[in-house]
């Protein structure tokens, strides 16, 4: 690895190339003096890495950039109040950054608003969007075909468990379940021979928004033999047995006791609850998670846990009965995008470029547990030793789902929160709760454009 002062150094140059390569479409670069940029980004409970990369190129910019101020918004807030914030921030030219932090799910939503500015022109003749897949592309792509960021990372999802208590429960190691049944049984083994800990953790419910979703909704639906959206069809997926099978999982999981009881799941601290503490102090069995998780427990992150690879193993969350591929997880991620109303987009642009150049990049992946998007750094050395489970999520690319990314998904995400949360609270059967969901889903996209699913 180069060290601080080295990497600083090539950095500044990068940036300097890129300031050079924009020269002929920009007014703004070097001679920008006086010019304040602003970036905006989440920073709340255990997130802390995207906190530390963005004062690190801060520095950078600002050293590149004589007389430009780089001012950092590090928005404390959860994730679905995250989202309304910076939707608020990016509505009025007054209160827009020139730079924000987007969930890849929000991406066509937000160009539909007028939110975020297409960045082609500059990423054609940055020489380093080459080492960007065309997978990696495409999470920032708006439905017009034009790019409206620069993917940070991205993820997979899969079961973590604590060896010990499974090992204990009778369950033979390393565990790699083949059904839903098998998730569940381990779950009543561990209740039966560890009172106190919670067997099982799935994410529901509104609180925490995209993540109950996708960590604990669509890893149940995608190994099902239905999806949220046909490509084929074009048609939205509804009702369907995956759906209906998927809600009735997480009933059986709360109302069996197997979980954290709905009132402590609901809150929105949840999922730094459950990585910061929970699954540190042997007080969690099974958690269905993403493999960001790791990098709470890493030197830099924000609960060093240095046994943590000794005491809790991964197995990939398995398909409903072990049919199709066998395993499934869903990827996801964020990018660094600019603006529509930023009155700085050259140096918005120069700024997303520095922070994902391949330095950047490559520290930012290792320290926050991200799968690599950029080719160049998977094929780092210094990436693939550093933590022992990248090869394992990076292993389950080949069996990832994506989110139906439209500018209407948000909206139906939401939906999926509201049926997961009155199913786990008792307040609706899973088939009733379907049947709401179809309602809803219908009044979002139109009867035309919904047909039932093929189980």
């Amino acid at each position: 690895m180069l060290s601080t002062g080295l990497r600083i150094a090539c950095a500044c140059a990068a940036s300097a190339l890129a300031l050079t390569a924009c020269s002929s479409s920009s007014s703004s670069g070097g001679g920008s003096g006086g010019k304040t940029l602003k970036v905006a980004y989440v920073k709340f409970g255990n997130e802390i890495q995207v906190d530390a990369h963005m004062q690190k190129v801060k520095a950078q910019f600002e050293a590149a950039h004589p007389g430009v101020t780089v001012k950092l918004d590090p928005i404390a807030a959860a994730e679905n109040d995250y989202y309304t914030k910076i939707d608020l921030m990016m509505g009025s030219g007054s209160t827009a950054p020139d730079v924000v932090y987007e969930d890849t799910f929000l991406i066509n939503s937000d160009i539909k608003a007028g939110y975020l500015a297409p960045l082609d022109s500059y990423l054609a003749s940055w020489s380093d969007w080459s080492q960007f897949p065309d997978t990696a592309k495409s999470a920032a792509r708006g439905i017009d075909g034009k790019t409206y960021g620069v993917p940070m990372g991205t993820d997979t999802r899969a079961l973590y468990y604590n060896k010990a208590m499974l090992t204990k429960a009778g369950v033979a190691m390393p565990w790699q379940p083949k059904s839903w049944q098998d998730v569940l049984a381990a779950a009543k083994a561990v209740k039966a021979t560890s009172p106190g800990v919670t067997p099982l953790n799935v994410y529901a419910g509104k609180p925490d928004g995209e993540g109950s979703t996708m960590q604990g909704f669509e890893m149940l639906l995608y190994g099902t033999k239905d999806t949220l959206y046909d490509s084929a069809s074009k048609k939205w997926t509804a009702p369907s047995k995956g759906f209906t099978d998927s809600l009735q999982f997480l009933k059986d999981a709360y109302s069996g006791g197997l979980t954290l009881p709905p009132q402590t799941e609901l809150d929105p601290n949840i999922p730094n609850v459950v990585s910061g503490q929970m699954l540190p102090q042997g007080k969690l069995a099974i958690d269905l998670d993403g493999s960001w998780v790791t990098g709470t427990w890493g030197t830099s992150g924000a609960k060093p846990w240095p046994q943590w690879n000794t005491v809790i193993g991964e197995a990939a969350m398995p398909t409903q009965d072990g049919s199709g591929k066998g395993t499934i997880s869903m990827s996801g991620g964020w990018t660094l995008s600019v603006t529509a109303k930023s009155k700085n987009k050259d140096l918005g642009a120069q700024f997303v470029e520095l922070a994902l150049n391949k330095e950047n990049s490559a520290s930012y992946d290792i320290a926050d547990s991200q799968i690599a998007v950029r080719n160049d750094v998977a094929a780092d050395p210094s990436y693939q030793s550093t933590n022992p489970t990248t090869a394992f999520f990076t292993g389950l690319v080949p069996v990832t789902q994506y989110r139906p990314a439209y500018a209407e998904y948000p909206k139906i995400s939401d939906a999926i929160q509201v049926a997961m949360e009155a199913v786990i609270t008792g307040q609706s059967s899973p088939a009733d709760a379907m049947k709401a969901y179809t309602a809803t889903l219908k009044g979002i996209v139109g009867s035309d454009n919904v047909a039932a699913g093929a189980s």
